[in-house]
């Protein structure tokens, strides 16, 4: 059931705020998994792939969280 400025999301209520950085953070984990796939394909910097997994491991954390404070 949806109360107002809140909505379900992976079965928690999240409020309007939260569900924007949700959804900036998911945004931005696809763009970061994608940029993997090249590095990973391409390797010029080889530092890259590294910093690129740790992005990608900040971000799944930044959800985790949002959707615990839900």
């Amino acid at each position: 059931m949806q109360q107002a400025g809140r909505a379900e999301a992976d079965g928690v209520t999240l409020n309007k705020k939260q569900r924007k950085q949700l959804d900036l953070a998911r945004k931005k984990q696809s763009q970061l998994k994608q940029r993997l796939a090249g590095a990973k394909k391409q390797l010029d910097d080889p530092g890259e792939v590294a910093r690129l997994e740790r992005e990608i491991i900040e971000i799944d954390e930044q959800i985790a969280r949002i959707q615990q404070q839900g």
